[in-house]
């Protein structure tokens, strides 16, 4: 906020700033948000203008046994591969702020690095190893895989929780015979909750909207929602591929939402006002 002592340049450049922030949120929104009113097109083409209003694309979703298998199966990958990224990269990140040793930002580097190398070469080193161990075209490899593309971002948000965190709480009820599952569980849980819920849904996003490996990875019977969207893409733009891509909009915004919750939660149980 501008202090009531500001300049008259000041206030003009405080105001053109927050209007040309408007303009670029705007301009990166505007796409998405196009997408929804197609969704409820009378006609069988995505295009403006539109010549009525329905719920018949919602309906053929709702009706399609390929879409229906498709739902069935990002619900089954997702949050099995969001439970593990979860679990391992919980314990990864405490071992990693924990401890001290020689090779630490190396190994750190490869934790995160599904993050940040191209997807596509994630895709086709994970084909490589998993096709030995016949995991591929198997509900099992699908899963290890987004977990492998989930497991850093619990690294990352739970890394950062990990820097407020008093390990003097550990020692302390180590000393007054706490075991280390019940250390664990009782004391250091309950304070990196924060991050490993934010990492979690995290995870989840990156699951339920990865394409290029399940590509590489899944059989036909296990395409998932992405999966079926860009093969529907490809074989016949239907504007119920709009009432999906609407769907995974909300299901996106409220994410967003509840991470936002989380980190004000987060600042009030540290003392921090939120912005």
């Amino acid at each position: 906020m501008l202090p009531p002592y500001a300049s008259l340049p000041e206030r003009l450049w405080h105001h053109a700033l927050h209007g040309l922030t408007g303009l670029i949120l705007l301009f990166l929104v505007l796409p998405i948000l196009v997408i929804i009113p197609l969704s409820f097109n009378a006609d069988s083409f995505l295009m403006y203008p539109m010549s009525g209003w329905s719920l018949r694309w919602y309906e053929e979703v709702v009706a399609s046994p390929a879409w229906r298998r498709a739902i069935a199966n990002s619900l089954i990958v997702s949050p099995a591969a969001t439970l593990i990224a979860m679990a391992l990269g919980t314990l990864a990140a405490i071992g990693l702020v924990r401890a001290n040793f020689r090779g630490k930002a190396l190994l750190t580097a490869i934790l995160i690095s599904p993050m940040v190398v191209p997807v596509v070469i994630v895709a086709v080193a994970l084909y490589i190893a998993f096709a030995p161990l016949g995991l591929t075209g198997s509900y099992l490899g699908l899963i290890l895989a987004h977990a492998v593309l989930g497991v850093p971002f619990v690294v990352t948000t739970v890394s950062a929780t990990l820097q407020g965190f008093d390990f003097n709480l550990v020692r302390a009820a180590a000393s007054l015979g706490a075991g280390p599952l019940t250390t664990f569980f009782r004391v250091t849980l309950p304070q990196v909750a924060p991050g490993v819920i934010a990492g979690g849904l995290f995870a989840f996003a990156t699951s339920f909207d990865e394409v290029v490996v399940t590509l590489f990875l899944a059989s036909p019977e296990q395409a998932t929602l992405p999966r079926q969207m860009f093969s529907g893409i490809r074989e016949n733009i239907s504007p119920a591929i709009a009432a999906v891509a609407t769907i995974l909009i909300i299901l996106s915004t409220l994410m967003l939402l509840t991470l936002e919750g989380l980190r004000r939660r987060n600042e009030r149980l540290r003392g921090v006002r939120p912005v």
